[in-house]
């Protein structure tokens, strides 16, 4: 009888717990950081991104309602290099502002409710002790990496309202793969409690050396990607598989050395970033093809074969187009949605059955 009381207090507090409604809402928080991923390439894409010249975290996601408030923030925005030497003398006018405007609020509205999505539910599952042990501390430092998120996209934001013209391409590369961890981790720990949820006992799955591999090369390629679209280095060329008719392009500056031209010159960038993309390719086909004999591999190395795939397609044609918005928003996306399949993959490839 004794023995016995335990272990009913264990099924009953086991029964309290939530795994599956707690791996849905991360699967959605990962959907919202997805779709503000698409939304950034697209501020990137259109130069919103210093359109808003003050971080007000709660009543910044107000816009302005009134013409004299919409005048208050294009008098800001012309304070700002971006303005005074490329778009000022372009002849912005005030319609042509509230478009670039729409982008960055956009983005930042889907931040800020990517953290109220995220804190509230928390908050809600850690009230009806529905979390299972192990996996509060893992939900709390996803909600300080958002945090750490919004105030990295401010830091980047800073760094093209003094003496710039355009952010820093390092801060957008530190903010771009910080969002894709973010993804990233929230996919992985939802999956983790999907096994929870069907087998009560089971352990998270491992990030084994060659997920690690896999994933690091897949990362780099990304970085670069947030380069080149940091420096508009897409633009230095539209013809592939040459550059400006040459296999390497003319035009490298070396005059500062070789590690200052592979990580600030347009040309070597974009070059560099075109033929990764063919290691990232291959890691990636024999990183999907160890996945088909595992228990539940062959649907993630479908869909890791089906993203890269789409994504070199979509590069070369983002290239050919001379750098097309929607073009380019499209590669972004498939890119994160590779993110995605791949840690996905990565999570087959480290469950443990015992």
């Amino acid at each position: 009888m004794d023995s016995a009381l335990p272990r009913s207090q264990s099924v009953a507090a086991a029964s309290t717990k939530r795994p599956l409604a707690i791996s849905n809402w991360l699967m959605t928080v990962a959907g919202m950081v997805f779709l503000m991923v698409v939304v950034g390439g697209i501020t990137r894409l259109t130069e919103s991104g210093l359109s808003i010249t003050e971080w007000k975290p709660v009543t910044g996601a107000i816009p302005p309602l009134t013409h004299a408030d919409w005048q208050r923030a294009f008098q800001l925005y012309q304070q700002t290099p971006e303005y005074r030497e490329i778009n000022g003398p372009a002849g912005m006018t005030l319609s042509q502002f509230k478009f670039i405007f729409f982008w960055e609020w956009l983005h930042r509205l889907i931040g800020r409710l990517i953290g109220v999505v995220f804190a509230l539910p928390l908050l809600w599952f850690a009230a009806k002790r529905a979390i299972p042990q192990g996996y509060g501390w893992k939900l709390v430092g996803l909600l300080v990496l958002g945090g750490l998120q919004g105030a990295l996209g401010w830091y980047m934001v800073m760094s093209g309202l003094v003496d710039r013209t355009d952010v820093s391409h390092f801060r957008l590369s530190a903010h771009l793969l910080l969002a894709l961890t973010i993804m990233a981790a929230c996919i992985w720990v939802a999956l983790d409690l999907r096994q929870v949820a069907h087998t009560p006992d089971s352990r998270p799955a491992l990030l084994k050396g060659a997920a690690v591999a896999t994933l690091g090369v897949l990362f780099l390629q990304l970085l670069l990607g947030a380069w080149v679209a940091g420096l508009n280095a897409g633009q230095v060329a539209n013809d592939w598989p040459t550059m400006q008719g040459r296999f390497f392009p003319e035009g490298v500056d070396w005059s500062q050395g070789a590690l200052h031209a592979f990580t600030n010159d347009p040309f070597l960038i974009h070059f560099v970033h075109r033929w990764w993309a063919w290691i990232v390719v291959a890691v990636l086909a024999i990183f999907a093809r160890s996945l088909k004999k595992l228990d539940g591999g062959k649907a993630a190395s479908i869909a890791i074969h089906s993203a890269f795939g789409t994504q070199i397609l979509l590069g070369i044609f983002t290239v050919l187009s001379g750098v097309a918005i929607w073009l380019a928003a499209l590669h972004q996306a498939v890119g994160a949605s590779l993110v995605a399949a791949t840690v996905w993959g990565a999570h087959v490839f480290g469950r443990r059955t015992a």
